[in-house]
């Protein structure tokens, strides 16, 4: 009987690390011991806190996580670092997303393969994905607008200065209200909005997560523009009608990345294009994740929190 030591949310606010039995393999199934797990600071903070809307699925006690890493433990793929996004192997447990476990028992297919070199920077994988399917997802054109500085604006910041390059255009703007969270710019410049007095933005990305910024990013608009909204929102969004209507604003969303996207952020992540550096700031063991949670909600300076599940191994 297999088992794991997993977080779990029994409520709001009340977390724990426990060991639960896991559901046994079946005959395409892989079990994989897990090295490293992100914390995410949109879904994972609101399922924290619960604010996360209504979906199916959705439910306490629950297993978050879909930013994880570690080495599958027998038969034919023995030994291979893979990225995991998730996992449904805790029972009644629901695994939402189910990847914050030392051990998880997932389908063949949902084990991706990762390069050795990446260590802990493959938890950033499903970012990467999220970020590149925000741009590929349109019409084809890059933002030339991205608003919020975080690990995935930085992300998709990353991925449009390096395809901006290629096309012979100019890197996107960034902006960022918080100073600590300014530096760290590759190749293109991060402003506070106030300071940005341009009016021409052919495709504003929103990763800000503010339910109040279409109004301010309508104002930056060109004429037939277009707004991504790719961060998550708990909060309904609204607009003035006036201002969008004379400039015919499209609003797309972005949601959920697609195996293509992963497979894409790969080849760039593998060819140099885009680099994983510098986003990862906290690190803590497992065995302090009720710490290691708040401090990746709470302190402004953490942009990324990984967990190490090693010593469970």
């Amino acid at each position: 009987m297999l088992s794991a030591n997993a977080i779990v949310l029994d409520q709001p606010e009340r977390l724990s690390l426990r060991a639960i039995t896991l559901t046994e393999p079946r005959p395409d199934d892989v079990v994989v011991d897990i090295e490293w797990t992100g914390v995410s600071t949109g879904t994972e903070r609101l399922l924290f806190t619960g604010q996360m809307p209504a979906f199916p699925g959705m439910g306490y006690p629950l297993v978050p996580g879909y930013e994880t890493v570690g080495r599958i433990s027998g038969g034919a793929r023995a030994g291979e670092r893979v990225f995991v996004p998730g996992a449904q192997c805790f029972g009644e447990i629901r695994g939402l997303f189910g990847g914050s476990a030392s051990r998880l028992v997932v389908p063949s297919s949902r084990a991706v393969r990762i390069d050795d070199d990446l260590g802990e920077r493959g938890a950033l994988m499903a970012l990467a994905a999220t970020a590149y399917h925000a741009i590929a997802s349109g019409t084809g054109a890059l933002p030339d607008l991205i608003v919020g500085h975080g690990v995935l604006g930085r992300l998709i910041a990353r991925i449009a200065t390096a395809l901006a390059k290629e096309r012979g255009t100019a890197a996107p703007v960034v902006w960022e209200t918080n100073a600590a969270r300014r530096s760290g710019a590759d190749g293109y410049e991060v402003l506070h909005p106030v300071d940005d007095d341009r009016r021409d933005y052919r495709v504003i990305c929103d990763v800000s997560g503010d339910s109040e910024i279409l109004d301010t990013v309508i104002a930056c608009l060109a004429p037939g523009g277009e707004i991504v909204l790719a961060g998550f929102y708990r909060k309904p969004l609204g607009f003035a009608f006036p201002p969008a209507f004379m400039r015919e604003a499209r609003i797309r969303i972005a949601a959920e990345w697609k195996p293509a996207d992963l497979t894409a952020a790969a080849a760039l992540i593998a060819d140099g294009r885009l680099s994983l550096e510098g986003l990862i700031t906290h690190r803590a063991d497992a065995s302090q994740a009720e710490v290691a949670y708040r401090t990746a909600f709470e302190d402004a300076d953490c942009l990324k929190m990984i967990m190490d599940w090693r010593a469970f191994s």
